[in-house]
C-alpha cells in the first residue's frame, strides 16, 4: 500500500510535468512530510498536491516526500527556510521550543470537541501565521489527529487509581498529567507502545483510538474512554519567497487547495476517530464514558494547566484563551 500511494504521488507529479502545452519553465516544488504515505495526512497532502497541479494547469507541481524522506520531521521547518524543500509539514507540538504559541494545541482538558478545536484554531493562527512570517514561512492549513482518549489496563473510578500505576508519557504535557496524577512516567516512543505493553511496563495512555488501533492495544489495554484530552494539529507551509515568487493566479490556486485540504482533512480525522473507537471495541477493548466526578476534575486540571501555560507563555498566550473561555 506505501509503495503504490507514493508511485501514484511522484506519477501524478510527473504527469503534470508532462501535462500538453505546459511551459518546461514550470515551477516545481518539493513537499516534505515525517509521516508515512498512508497516513490519512499524507494522503490528504498528496490530493492537494494533485488538486494545485489541476487548478494552475500545470505551473506548478508538488511532489510529496513521505516517511522523512527529504527530511527528518523535527527538522522540516528548518528545511523548508533553507530551501531543501519549499513546503512541509509538521506536528505544531513538536515546534514548541522555537515557537511557544504552538504549544495551544497541546493544553489538555480544554478543547473537548472537533467544533471546540476548531474555534480554537481560529483563535491560534493569527499568532501562528506571525511567528511563522517571521521565520520566513507561510502556513496554509492544518488539520488535527483525532482527539486524544485514555487507554487504560484497569477501571477508572477516581482520580485516585493513577496513583503509583505507570503511565506512558511522551512530551512535557504528558509528563506534567503524570506528575499531577500521582503516576509514574514512562517514556515510551509510539513504535515502541505495543512492546512497552506486553512487558509491563505501562498500565495507561493517553493518546488516540488510532494510535490504539495502529499499535493492537488490545489485550493489555481492557478499557478506551473519550475524554477527548486535545487535539493535537499538524501543520502544512509553504517557504514564503517560493510563494511570492508564484503568479497571483498561481498563488490563489494554492490558498483555494489549502483550504478545500483542510475542511477534507478535519472530516477525515473526525471519521477516523469514530471507526478507530469501533475497532477498539470489535476487539475487546470496552468503551466507556469517564464517571461524572472525574470528568470535572480533570476539566479544572485543564484550567491548571491552561494557565500555567499562560503564565509561561506570556501575553500572547491571553489572545487564544481570554476569547476561548469568554466564547
Amino acid at each position: 500500500m506505501k509503495f503504490i500511494l507514493y508511485a501514484a504521488m511522484l506519477a501524478a507529479s510527473v504527469s503534470f510535468a508532462q501535462t500538453p502545452g505546459v511551459s518546461p519553465a514550470a515551477t516545481h516544488w518539493k513537499l516534505a512530510t515525517g509521516y508515512r504515505a498512508e497516513s490519512f495526512h499524507t494522503q490528504n497532502i498528496a490530493q492537494f498536491a494533485r488538486e494545485v497541479g489541476v487548478a494552475s494547469g500545470g505551473q506548478l507541481t508538488i511532489e510529496v516526500f513521505p516517511n522523512s524522506t527529504l527530511a527528518k520531521l523535527a527538522d522540516i521547518p528548518q528545511a523548508v527556510r533553507d530551501g531543501v524543500a519549499q513546503a512541509g509539514e509538521a506536528i505544531m507540538t513538536g515546534m514548541v521550543k522555537d515557537m511557544p504559541i504552538a504549544g495551544a494545541d497541546s493544553v489538555p482538558f480544554v478543547v473537548s470537541t472537533y467544533s471546540d478545536a476548531q474555534r480554537l484554531w481560529k483563535l491560534q493562527r493569527p499568532g501562528i501565521e506571525k511567528h511563522f512570517a517571521e521565520r520566513g514561512l507561510k502556513p496554509l492549513y492544518a488539520v488535527p489527529w483525532p482527539p486524544q482518549g485514555l487507554h487504560s489496563s484497569k477501571p477508572v473510578h477516581s482520580l485516585a487509581d493513577f496513583k503509583g500505576t505507570q503511565m506512558r508519557t511522551y512530551n512535557a504535557t504528558t509528563l506534567r498529567i503524570a506528575e499531577l496524577l500521582g503516576a509514574k512516567p514512562v517514556d515510551v516512543a509510539m513504535v515502541d507502545v505495543g512492546k512497552a505493553l506486553a512487558e509491563g511496563r505501562m498500565d495507561s495512555m493517553i493518546t488516540s483510538a488510532l494510535t490504539g488501533v495502529e499499535n493492537k492495544v488490545w489485550g493489555p489495554i481492557k478499557y478506551y474512554y473519550e475524554i477527548n484530552a486535545w487535539f493535537p494539529k499538524n501543520v502544512v507551509f509553504v517557504n514564503t519567497k517560493a510563494f511570492d515568487a508564484l503568479k497571483p493566479d498561481v498563488r490563489a490556486a494554492v490558498l483555494k487547495a489549502a483550504g478545500d485540504a483542510q475542511t477534507r482533512g478535519w472530516a477525515m480525522s473526525q471519521a477516523l476517530a469514530s471507526s478507530a473507537t469501533e475497532e477498539l471495541r470489535a476487539n475487546g477493548v470496552k468503551i466507556e464514558r469517564i464517571p461524572p466526578d472525574v470528568d470535572t476534575e480533570i476539566k479544572r486540571m485543564g484550567e491548571k494547566l491552561s494557565r500555567e501555560w499562560v503564565r509561561s507563555v506570556g501575553n500572547e498566550a491571553n489572545t487564544i484563551f481570554v476569547p476561548y473561555y469568554i466564547k
